[in-house]
């Protein structure tokens, strides 16, 4: 299981080690509290956008890490000796360090949602681990290397590679590598640097905007807010409301993107910061500044395609008119020219990825992969041409209030009252940046949707660059407007929906931190490490294992193979249909053909061609069965001429092995 000592280890180096390197680089780039602020954000995203085709090409191991990190570090230590442009020093301004452990305290609530839970003899698992099953990428690359191969899906003849963004699961294995932690540990320590770097980077901002400290504690406090559907269940009734409004999908704030899903929060914190960035360059053209640019660019879009790929690049579409404008006429083509530099050099290091997912989409049988659909809201009460059309202002109305209650409406009303102010040249167009950046998020999630999975997944994350700096403008209006009138609409507006998202917190917190999921599979999954060493014994670092796909299928809200994402530490030949919607370069109707199979292996209806496909198509180089397996009693493994008996356990588990 999951240490949370080790998790903690992996989380401190991280911070140290990318907290050290992006303020050695920022601050040459930003004013002092913006350099704190973006530091850990910057730190990551130049080092791991560099490190991943460097360790492509030079090998992915121990030595390379630790001797690349030494180099890195030894470069940090030459920056920081020099002096800061005397410009970008403003001592007055800071983020205070009360802020900083109130930041560290609500990071942790996303970690523990994924460390599990112990209650006697059992172990449970919270909801948002589903989508933490993704650790079996960190495994597989610190197992096998660079590029990753495929971890849910293997076939012979296929080229394994993985299809995926999947640069912060690479820099949660640099941690994995050198820790000697499991994937699983890593993602721990991983998610909570994320959610740290996160806050650190909005409290950054909000001060800067604000010129006060207190805006990081503003920050910190409309980070921490829910959701209002609890509150609204508990007054109306889930019934009762069910037929006016959609349930919700996950389109939700800061707290619940950051426990769910920081790879993509980590995407979004870089085109925050690309964002800002440019806006500076806009002012203070450097070759530094393009570079910088051009990697965070890179991080975010290699972290999530949706937030860093399409996201940011419609929000810089948009925002083009408005840096032109403010650029000087003497410097413009400057200007230009540094943007051109940085998105070719973007081009060139994202290829590789953009290549493999175009490869993905085309295997699963092409299609459009992005589509023009606005947010439904209304349910069936409404006769649907209404409903339809009431849709379109419900998103603004009713989702995004309900969704992000403390910033919605408090982070509008600040946005407007901060660019309307009177502020410096390079404030007011690092605000407005910001702004197209918060629009853009808000209007893709309104109209756009991914058609790749069972979810809109691109609604669903673009929302998370807008939720941070509708957060980031709120708290700097309630700290720093020098107006009352106009300062109390955000302050009153802010509250309220602190107060009504209270429940959700409430229920969080008992879910994810203290409860979990509990099912009676958590005995069995208690026993599970034992079972998966076992399985390790019998399989080469690069053979695939094959089990139930259904095995502790309740211990997740959603059916998803997590024992073996979370404690195999090897490949599957096919690890279940939830995970192949994400990984698998398969046509729909040949991944659910392929489900079927397994089901019907593990389930007592296979034949003997089912397993013969098993060997000989998809590479199951082990198979392991189980008592909660049907075809226990009757193991037609025993009898294949394809497989050997490895190891038997007092009815606990068997393990088989391919013949070749």
């Amino acid at each position: 299981m999951a240490s949370p000592f080790t998790a903690a280890l992996c989380a401190l180096i991280a911070t140290a080690f990318w907290s050290l390197l992006g303020y050695a680089l920022a601050r040459h780039l930003l004013p002092r509290v913006l350099a704190i602020g973006a530091a850990m954000v910057t730190g990551w995203a130049v080092h791991s956008a560099v490190a991943l085709p460097v360790y492509r090409l030079l090998g992915f191991s121990p030595f390379e890490v630790v001797g690349a990190s030494a180099i890195c570090i030894l470069v940090a230590g030459v920056s920081l000796s020099q002096r800061a442009p005397a410009s970008e020093i403003d001592s007055d301004l800071s983020i205070p360090p009360w802020a900083f452990v109130a930041a560290a305290i609500l990071a942790s609530i996303p970690a523990t949602a994924i460390l599990p839970k112990y209650t006697a003899g059992a172990v449970s698992l919270s909801d948002p681990i589903f989508d933490h099953a993704k650790s079996a990428i960190i495994d597989a690359i610190v197992r096998l290397g660079l590029p990753p191969v495929d971890p849910v899906f293997g076939e012979f003849g296929a080229p394994g590679r993985l299809a995926y963004y999947y640069l912060w699961h690479f820099s949660a294995a640099e941690l994995a590598l050198v820790t000697r932690a499991s994937g699983w540990e890593a993602d721990i320590g991983l998610t909570w640097f994320t959610a740290f770097a996160s806050l650190t980077l909005m409290m950054g901002l909000a001060v800067w905007l604000s010129k006060k400290s207190a805006a990081a504690l503003w920050t910190v406090a409309l980070a921490a807010a829910g959701s209002l559907w609890v509150t609204l269940h508990f007054f109306i009734g889930a019934d009762r409301l069910s037929p006016l409004l959609l349930p919700p999908i996950g389109m939700a704030g800061w707290l619940f993107q950051a426990t769910w899903v920081p790879q993509h929060l980590m995407a979004a914190g870089c085109t925050v910061t690309a964002m800002l960035l440019i806006g500076r360059y806009a002012v203070r053209p450097s070759l530094t500044l393009v570079l910088t640019i051009a990697l965070l660019i890179v991080a975010g879009f290699e972290s999530s395609t949706f937030v860093g790929g399409v996201t940011f690049a419609l929000a810089a579409i948009i925002a083009a008119p408005l840096v032109l404008s403010a650029v000087d006429a003497a410097r413009r083509w400057r200007f230009i020219g540094g943007m051109a530099v940085a998105a070719i050099l973007v081009v060139c290091l994202i290829a590789p990825l953009v290549l493999d997912q175009i490869a993905t989409v085309q295997a699963r049988g092409g299609g459009t992969p992005i589509v023009i659909s606005h947010y439904r809201v209304f349910g069936e009460l409404l006769p649907h041409t209404l409903r339809r059309i009431l849709d379109i202002p419900g998103y603004w109305l009713i989702i995004l209030p309900a969704e992000l209650p403390a910033a919605s409406v408090a982070g509008f009303i600040a946005f407007v009252t901060i660019l309307g102010a009177a502020m410096p040249r390079a404030e007011k167009l690092a605000a407005a940046m910001l702004a197209c950046l918060a629009g853009t998020g808000l209007v893709v999630s309104w109209l756009l949707v991914s058609t790749l999975g069972q979810n809109n997944d691109l609604g669903l994350r673009a929302i998370i660059p807008a939720a941070m700096l509708l957060i980031v403008a709120a708290a700097a209006a309630a700290a720093g407007l020098p107006s009352a009138a106009r300062r109390i609409p955000v302050i009153v507006t802010a509250l309220i929906g602190l107060v009504l998202s209270l429940p959700d917190f409430a229920t969080t917190i008992h879910d994810n931190v203290v409860v979990g999921h509990r099912s009676p599979d958590g005995e069995v999954f208690a026993q599970s490490p034992e079972l998966w060493a076992a399985v390790r014994r019998h399989t080469p670092l690069a053979a695939r294992v094959a089990n139930n796909p259904q095995f502790l299928q309740d211990l997740t809200p959603w059916p998803v193979n997590i024992s073996w994402a979370l404690l195999a530490n090897r490949s599957s030949c096919f690890a279940g249909r939830e995970l192949a919607l994400a990984f698998a370069p398969l046509t729909p109707l040949a991944r659910d053909a392929l489900s079927d199979q397994f089901a019907r292996v593990f389930g007592g209806k296979g034949i003997p061609e089912d397993i013969h496909h098993m060997a000989t198509i998809y590479g199951c180089d082990v198979v392991v069965v189980v008592p909660q397996d049907k075809i226990w009693a009757n193991d037609p493994f025993l009898t294949s001429p394809d497989y050997r008996l490895g190891e038997e356990r007092d009815g606990r588990w068997r393990i088989y092995v391919r013949i070749k």
